[in-house]
């Protein structure tokens, strides 16, 4: 096989005991051979403002666009806020996006799933987050979608899938996006 593709998973919930943190995990296990996923912390960055360009630019917004930079595609597992994405979220993909022209996500591919404790699993913050990733130039996998209902019900005490049949379309989804990061990705 040849070299894996990078994967920056970047999770919406800063919450330590988050359903979408497990959700990622999951997805993270289910990972084809040819994606190594890397968790991307998105908590630390302060709001994106452009008078701290310069000099004195944040730390934290280096080692974060350092660290999407070297990727070579993202996985993004949200819940959703709001009928749309968390705003840490947003942060991160506005910190990524500046300063101007030199935007860290131009091209690359990436997979969304978003998870919810009710039934319609998120299905806003997964389309808000695709209208951002139009204009950032990111490919988004369109098929297989992923709106996880459910999600508090959807692990057992140890943080594994308990549902069978949801661990099927997980790994299906993993394995689709594990094609489209090859179709799509640069090396």
């Amino acid at each position: 096989m040849d070299q894996a593709f990078s994967v920056a998973v970047l999770v919406g919930s800063l919450r330590k005991g988050s359903f979408n943190l497990k959700l990622a995990k999951a997805l993270v296990a289910l990972a084809p051979d040819n994606l190594a996923c890397e968790f991307v912390q998105i908590g630390d960055l302060p709001l994106y403002d452009p008078d701290l360009e310069g000099d004195a630019v944040p730390s934290s917004w280096t080692r974060f666009r350092e660290s999407i930079a070297k990727t070579s595609a993202v996985l993004f597992v949200t819940p959703e806020y709001n009928r749309s994405i968390p705003g840490g979220l947003k942060n991160a993909l506005d910190v990524g996006s500046r300063p101007m022209g030199k935007s860290v996500w131009d091209g690359k591919p990436a997979a969304i799933a978003t998870g919810s404790p009710g039934g319609i699993g998120g299905f806003g913050a997964n389309h808000i987050l695709r209208q951002s990733l139009v204009f950032l130039n990111v490919p988004a996998m369109q098929q297989p979608e992923a709106y996880i209902g459910g999600i508090a019900d959807l692990f057992d005490a140890d943080g594994n899938i308990a549902k069978p049949d949801t661990k099927t379309f997980l790994s299906k989804f993993m394995t689709a996006f594990g094609a489209w990061v090859a179709l799509h990705a640069k090396r």
